[in-house]
């Protein structure tokens, strides 16, 4: 079957269950998604695009997989979260890293009985700081398997995955765990996995989030199998999981575009078309460069990582495409939210729940601020090792900003502090994911994409860099004061004057 074949009746599944049978905003109102709902969306096979071919599925082709995420998006957000999660965070580890004789079953349950699977990380405790989990496992007595106990949360799927994926670390004889970390495919038909709470996520209402009581065994065959340690393993596969992110965005921020061109050209305020106005002009062409800076990183994404590609050392590229397709997702919300005025601020209708669906985005598989401090440290580590403090130096000559470096020359041409505070780096790296998003965005020209979306685009990061490296360049004295309550009632220092 080719590929038109498979996504075109997907495509055509959704919409009918979606907006022609249903209202989504409203079926989003409900945690959870009907059940017959889910059956439909099964039936059609989506998750096909991350099963290797010997295993009846498509072959894995990441272009395939970003098309199947983006055609669920344009429908519903938390539907192609649901998709990624079961794709990049279980089934392509899996295809990677499982011994030959556990994929068969796993892969023709999630073919067959429309199993899904997920990944549990995070726990109460530790949240980014992921290495120091405490949810640790043993070798039984028997040595055929593993006893895996502790907490884990804000596993989505919670309650309603078939399979997980967890992580745990090593538990010595003397009791202390072991630095590199383990993951360990678990079969919820064998029990173990007590939901403690289900949590009231303010949106992506879809997908079930909670606290998960861990005390499981595991055979000893479903534990991964790292190519070197565990720890490179999980940079694998959460660096996998980022650079697929524009495949989520680029379906959602279509709809959005389409919803605010609709309405702004039927809208009428003043006796004219709400689409007359510069600011809404203004808002509908950032819209579109959003569009095409997330087209561009699918691009890349699709050209550039398969999946026997090893990616745990693609942190600049990965952390960069989840940074920037996430913040162009919710900017893209808020204005989407501000051109529909009151009639969008409801959560039944797409302007809300786009607004409240999209935030956490900037949050999971790693927070925006700590991703764009560790682009920045990258990045200096690298201008360090060629000995280089001219950060245009280093940027025209990087495969990521090069062809993108002299847009900025006249602003990048300036040496640079390493040692900057934390802050500081943090704007760094919001500065070069953009010159490597315009980067992108010059590739995706160069493939015969709309020049006119091309040349927008590029004026709008040209216009953001700069900005921003005004902001960068600023010295900030403020401080945190940290007695604030002293002496800041301003009733107490209020004097009116007499009448």
């Amino acid at each position: 079957m080719s590929f038109n074949q498979f996504i075109q009746p997907y495509k055509e599944k959704l919409r009918l269950l979606f907006r022609e049978e249903g209202d989504i905003n409203k079926i989003s109102l409900k945690r959870g998604l009907p059940e017959e709902m889910l059956h439909e969306i099964m039936d059609c096979k989506p998750l096909s695009v991350f099963i290797p071919e010997e295993y009846d599925g498509r072959g894995v082709k990441t272009h395939e997989a970003l098309a199947m995420l983006g055609a669920s998006s344009y429908e519903s957000l938390p539907l192609s979260l649901m998709m990624g999660i079961n794709g990049a965070l279980f089934l392509q580890p899996v295809a990677n890293y499982a011994k030959d004789e556990v994929k068969a079953p796993i892969f023709h349950r999630f073919m067959e009985e429309q199993n899904m699977g997920g990944l549990m990380i995070t726990e109460p405790d530790y949240g980014s700081d992921a290495l120091r989990m405490e949810t640790s496992f043993q070798m039984n007595e028997n040595s055929s398997s593993y006893h895996i106990s502790g907490t884990k949360h804000w596993g989505g799927l919670t309650g309603q995955a078939d399979y997980w994926l967890i992580t745990a670390r090593k538990k010595g004889k003397n009791g202390n765990l072991g630095r590199d970390i383990s993951f360990f495919i678990h079969d919820t038909r064998n029990g173990g996995i007590e939901v403690e709470e289900y949590y009231k996520n303010p949106g992506l209402y879809m997908l079930p989030y909670g606290r998960n009581k861990i005390d499981i065994t595991v055979p000893e065959n479903h534990k991964l199998q790292p190519k070197t340690i565990g720890i490179k393993m999980m940079l694998d596969i959460l660096h996998r999981s980022r650079l697929q992110f524009p495949g989520m965005g680029i379906g959602y921020l279509k709809r959005l575009l389409d919803e605010a061109h609709k309405h702004c050209k039927e809208r009428f305020v003043g006796g004219q078309s709400l689409f007359n106005y510069d600011q809404v002009k203004k808002r509908i062409t950032r819209l579109q460069s959003s569009f095409t800076i997330c087209s561009a990183m699918c691009a890349y994404t699709s050209e550039h990582i398969t999946i026997d590609k090893d990616v745990s050392s693609a942190n600049v590229s990965a952390n960069t495409i989840k940074t920037v397709t996430t913040d162009l997702m919710q900017n893209a919300a808020d204005s989407l939210l501000q051109l529909m005025g009151a009639k969008g601020y409801r959560l039944d209708h797409i302007a809300g729940r786009s607004f409240i669906d999209s935030r956490p985005f900037q949050i999971f598989e790693g927070s925006n601020d700590i991703l764009y401090q560790q682009i920045s440290e990258s990045v200096i580590k690298l201008m360090r090792g060629l000995k280089l403090t001219n950060l245009y130096e280093f940027l025209s000559e990087y495969r990521l900003t090069e062809q993108a470096a002299d847009y900025f020359k006249d602003v990048l041409n300036f040496e640079l502090d390493t040692k900057m505070a934390q802050d500081k780096l943090v704007e760094l790296g919001q500065i070069l994911s953009r010159i490597i998003s315009l980067q992108f965005t010059l590739k995706l020209g160069e493939k015969g994409f709309n020049q006119q979306l091309i040349q927008s685009t590029v004026e709008t990061l040209r216009s953001d860099v700069r900005g921003m490296m005004g902001s960068f360049r600023t010295d900030d004295d403020s401080k945190v004061v940290e007695n604030y309550e002293e002496s800041s009632s301003w009733l107490q220092v209020f004097s009116p004057v007499p009448a």
